[in-house]
């Protein structure tokens, strides 16, 4: 009996020990999975690969030369600026305003440059930096029809991005103008331009900036502007640690000038300027 007894003790000994070292393990490799999960900075170090989802039918931001494979635009530069500042090369996935976000969610990208704007929505579930442009839409029109105002749109077909927020802000201009629209949505700007000259649609409206790539001699830019755009670099929420550095950086280049430049090179003028 008194052997069982001490059996008993022996086993019930083990078994807490073993308790306490099941817990241990458990808990080191929970806080290891939280720390992996918020240390994007140094990931990318690590890989030296930072990652970055850019438009590629955008002129002056990001886009993608078709004969030469080349990827051109103050996006461009940015991303390239930034995976220097990391010890990194950058590795750029073309975007949609359709794909940005989900990409993003699935970890297949580090960041989004791709004239994402700032939204309190959009703040909800991803981290934006400070804005490092700031746009205004407006549209795009065919010279023959000799449009002028806001009025001379009112029921016609205007062309927009895919889930982008164009059309929620053109609903709201033609609410305070008494007008309406109808809308067509594609999913890219070649095609937009495409049913602008083909005449499937009246204006194609997206920010100025964006559209200064798809003038040419039959079109022009209306002198409308609205719905300001803030564009920034979005990351996922859980990153916190990179957007705090992109942050700096761009502070650091706003202060030193070379936004500026960059927006002088490429033509751009920045709306938060007026």
């Amino acid at each position: 009996m008194k052997k069982l007894k001490k059996s008993l003790m022996i086993f019930t000994g083990l078994l807490f020990l073993f308790s306490l070292a099941a817990c241990g393990s458990s808990t080191k490799t929970s806080s290891e999975g939280s720390s992996s999960d918020t240390k994007a900075l140094d990931k990318i170090k690590e890989s030296k690969k930072f990652r970055v989802g850019v438009k590629q039918d955008v002129p002056n931001f990001g886009f993608k030369d078709p004969e030469t494979g080349k990827f051109s635009g103050i996006e461009i530069e940015l991303a390239q600026m930034i995976a220097d500042e990391l010890g990194a090369t950058p590795e750029y996935v073309p975007v949609t305003a359709q794909t940005r976000g989900p990409l993003l969610d699935n970890n297949q990208v580090d960041a989004v440059l791709a004239t994402f704007t700032i939204t309190d929505e959009r703040k909800l579930t991803y981290n934006f930096t400070e804005p490092y442009f700031t746009d205004e839409a407006g549209f795009l029109v065919k010279k023959k029809y000799g449009y002028e105002n806001i009025k001379d749109l009112d029921g016609k077909t205007i062309g927009v991005a895919q889930s982008s927020s164009t059309r929620k802000n053109l609903e709201k201009l033609a609410a305070e103008n008494g007008i309406s629209f109808k809308y067509t949505e594609l999913s890219d700007y070649p095609s937009l331009k495409l049913s602008l000259t083909a005449g499937r649609i009246d204006a194609f409206a997206v920010d100025k900036s964006i559209l200064t790539g798809y003038v040419d001699n039959e079109t022009e830019i209306l002198d409308i502007g609205f719905a300001p755009q803030k564009y920034g670099i979005a990351s996922k929420k859980s990153n916190t640690d990179l957007n705090d550095y992109m942050n700096q950086l761009l502070e650091k280049w706003r202060q030193d000038g070379t936004l500026d430049k960059l927006y002088t090179k490429y033509n751009l003028k920045d709306a938060s300027t007026k």
